[in-house]
This record gives C-alpha cells, structure tokens and sequence, in this order.
C-alpha cells in the first residue's frame, strides 16, 4: 500500500508532519510542493509561504511565529520558528457537550476498601516525612523484598516512599501546605492497606503538624513515629518491620470483586514527548477517556505549564465560567512564577522534545491537551487536593513527570496512563501506570518497557478508535490487577516527588 509520507492534521493547517524522514526532492503530490532539505521523522514542512512575523499552524491553532521568510517545503523548526503572544478566545463553556450514557456499565476487579473507595493495588506503604528518614523507610522495604510476602499472596508489597525534601522551608509557606496535602493524600491513599510514616524528629515537615492538619490520627493501619524518637536508626528500622509484620494479616484479608469502571479515577500523563504524541498515543488515550468519563469515572490531565498556549481549548469545554476562571487563575500564578524566577514558559520543551520534532511549547501543548478527550472540563484543582468530581477534571502541576505524577497520586488517582515518544522510563507506587508509546521506532526499540504500541496510527495500520478501544481494555485489565511493564521492573519508589515551590533555606 502507497501511503502519504507526510500527515496534514487540519484543513487550516499551515504544515504536514513527516510519517517518516523524507528525502529532499522528494515531491509531495498532495500538497502539490517539493520538499527541500531532509526533513527528521515527525518533523514540519511548510505547504504554503510565510512571512517573517506570520502565525504558523499545527491542529488549526498557533503553534508558534516566523523569524525568516519560510517557502513552501521548507523545514520548519528551531531556525525560522519561535514563541509569540497573541489573543486567547476563552469562549467560556462554549463547547460543552454532554455524552450519551454508557449502554453497558463496564466492571473491573478492584478491592473495596471499608470507607467504600475503590483500590486497584493493595500495598503498605513507608513513607519518610524528609530526607533524613529515606534511608530507615528504603531498609524496611529491603527487608521484605529479601524476606518475601509469601504467607500474604494478596499484599502486593512493602513499598518505600523516600524523598529528598522535607526541611528547610517555612511552617507557613505555600510549599509547607503542599507538602501536608501531598503526604496526607498518600497516607490515605485507597491502594495502601496500611501506612507508616517516618521522620527524624527535628524536621520543618513535623508530621503531626500534618496529621492534625488532615484529620488524621494513628491507628492500627497507620503507624506514625521518628528515628530520634525511636532510639536511632537500628531500632526504627526494627519497629517499622514489627509493626508491617502486624499489619500484613489484616491487609492480607481483601479479595478482588466487581466494581463499576465509574470508580475509576485515572491520571493521565506524558513524557518524553515527540511529534507523533499529538497523533497517536494521545488522541488514542483522549479517546479511552471519554469512554471512561461515559461509563461515569475521572480523569485528571495536569501539568500547566504544558497546556499553555492551549488554556483557551479547555476553558471552552468548562461547565461553568467559575471553572474556566479557576484554570486562567493558575495560568496567570505560572506567568508571575517564571518573571520570579527568571525563567519562561517556553523553558520547555526539552532538547528530546526537540529532536522529536516539538518546537515550541504551544506546539506540545496543543497535543497534550489531546489526552482529555473531548468531554467537558468539571473541576480545576490545586496541586495534591483530593479529586471529588467525576468526570474531566484539572489539576495544577509542574510539567516535571515525577511531580505530576505524585500531586495526582495524592489527589486519589488509582490508575496512570503514560504517553512516551522518546522512550520515559517511568513507573509509579502505589498507582500503577500504563506505558503508551508514539511510533513503531520506539516501540521497536523499548518493547520492554511499553505496554502499547500507538505507532500504527502514524503508519495508518489502525485508527485512533481503534487502538482506543484496545487501551480502554487494557484499563480495565491494569484496573484488576494486571501487572503492567513498569511494575514488572519495580519502577515507583523513586519517583515520589512532592512538589516544594519556593524557596528552600
């Protein structure tokens, strides 16, 4: 089958996306030109003339502006294209839509917790409350990876919450707060049966702080307590593994049975992005989302400053303007945040980004944003805040993978879908997270760690419905207990990652 090299993805387009590299010379008789330099896979060629100064187009929306005349044909990349402002039309809650109802209601095997929230894992969890405790919380978990869990078949595991913050911040500063709603969102996280949290003593981050903050109290499933405290680290790390060995019966008692898919609630991310995301994986996971969102679950999309430039495509799709305002509210917090730190939204992307064929963040954002469907915007949150609301839902969050990832594991996410097309090596505890990779190269080359394969849109082997309705599957399945790649290798540990905003003493 002859199949276009190139991909144009809106009639107001002002380029095509290269399926593959293409040649120079190579004539493109669709768009009747001829390209004119080699062209990278998944990169841009001009199809009409632009002036220095002109808007460029990609999904029928700004990607970026000319720095030098560009002819039809030409590569357009990091050379003659760059960020620019222009007018944002939020046309507030003008394309709401409301789906039909499911027809069936679709199950998974979940664990129904006694408070009636949905678990997809069943895990206890060490966490450290700072930097101190990380290596007391990592020995613990040693221990029962060396001794196994065999008495215990439906615990999935002993698992070390380290970080690498925790102190030196302010009592009563902004990153203070995070930090409690994120520590407390893991503590009471449905996939932990049972939870220990450990600090030094001395820390900024006093655990009990946090703990009256959030209602919390210790009991027989959570366990709270410092090495100085304890007598030192030898007999922390012995009180952790006594009080995890008593815990390990009752979190042994669950079993798996039929829970609505509308107790799903399912964090959406992307790393490592390239040119295909916006085609293939994304718009796939979109469509996977709504699937979910008319069987009555959530779906939280994050990292803000990868939607910028696309802010006004969700504001649109908000079910009231309060919504609408509460996202632009966060965007404006980010714009001031980069003139404080002297730094700018368009930091990102990332020189893989670039390789791949992003030029500008406007550009990857608009392919982001591809990962939430297309149904309507229900609630915007803060980072790490609980998720109440069902449906598409926002949070606010650094576009650093391991930071998302951990706000939304904090606000409730019981499942992950991540979309890769360099090739993230990513994983998360005690949410599992499901792998999507861009292109056949990638998943040719890291089969390993991806658990789809999303590049047979691109070479136009399948559709988005298509593979859409495999990874809605696979959900379910991730959802019941299957073990995905990531967790296969023991990925989630590591990337815990609080978010501390400001200034660190």
């Amino acid at each position: 089958m002859n199949i276009n090299p190139v991909l144009k993805l809106n009639a107001k387009d002002d380029v095509v996306i290269a399926r593959q590299a293409v040649a120079a010379g190579t004539w493109l008789a669709e768009e009747n030109i001829k390209v004119l330099s080699d062209i990278p896979a998944g990169h841009k060629i001009a199809i009409r003339h632009i002036e220095p100064g002109e808007a460029v187009k990609r999904y029928g929306q700004i990607i970026g502006f000319a720095t030098q005349p560009v002819r039809p044909g030409d590569h357009i990349h990091m050379h003659n294209l760059s960020m620019g402002d222009f007018e944002r039309d939020y046309g507030w809650g003008e394309d709401c839509q409301t789906l039909p109802p499911a027809e069936h209601q679709d199950t998974f095997m979940g664990i129904r917790r006694a408070d009636g929230r949905a678990a997809t894992r069943n895990y206890i969890g060490v966490l450290s409350s700072v930097n101190c405790s990380a290596t007391v919380v990592r020995a613990i978990e040693d221990h029962f990876r060396l001794h196994g869990l065999g008495d215990y078949p439906n615990v999935d595991g002993v698992v070390a919450l380290p970080q690498s913050f925790g102190c030196a911040i302010g009592s009563k500063s902004e990153s203070m707060e995070v930090m409690r709603r994120t520590m407390a969102g893991y503590a009471t996280h449905a996939n932990f049966a049972g939870v220990l949290i450990i600090g030094l003593g001395c820390e900024s981050s006093q655990i009990q702080d946090m703990m009256n903050a959030h209602g919390l109290s210790d009991g027989p499933m959570l366990h709270t307590f410092t090495i100085q405290e304890s007598g030192g680290t030898r007999q922390t790390i012995e009180k952790g593994i006594a009080l995890i060995n008593a815990m390990l019966p009752k979190a042994n008692e669950v079993k798996r049975e039929p829970i609505p898919a509308s107790e799903i609630i399912l964090a959406l991310e992307c790393g490592g992005s390239d040119s295909y995301s916006g085609i293939s994986a994304n718009p796939a996971l979109g469509y996977a989302v709504d699937k979910l969102v008319q069987q009555g679950g959530t779906a939280i999309l994050s990292e803000t400053s990868e939607i910028y430039g696309a802010e006004h495509l969700l504001t649109r799709r908000a079910v009231t303007r309060e919504v609408g305002e509460k996202l632009i509210a966060r965007i404006h917090w980010w714009e001031d945040y980069c003139r404080r730190t002297g730094s700018e939204m368009n930091n990102n992307p990332s020189a893989g980004n670039k390789v791949g064929g992003l030029t500008t963040i406007l550009e990857k954002s608009l392919g982001g944003i591809a990962k939430a469907g297309t149904t309507n915007l229900t609630a915007v949150y803060e980072y790490a805040e609980p998720v109440t609301a069902k449906g598409f839902v926002f949070m606010d969050t650094p576009g650093y993978d391991p930071i998302a990832v951990t706000g939304q594991i904090a606000g409730g996410a019981n499942l992950l879908c991540f979309t890769t097309g360099r090739g993230s090596a990513f994983g998360s505890k005690p949410t599992p997270s499901l792998k999507l990779a861009t292109n056949n190269a990638l998943w040719a080359r890291q089969q390993e760690d991806m658990d789809i394969n999303c590049g047979t849109i691109v070479e136009g082997e399948e559709t988005i419905a298509e593979v859409g309705e495999r990874l809605y599957q696979m959900i379910l399945e991730m959802a019941s207990g299957k073990k995905t790649k990531s967790e296969e290798f023991g990925y989630g540990s590591q990337e815990f990652v609080p978010w501390t905003i400001g200034s660190i003493m």
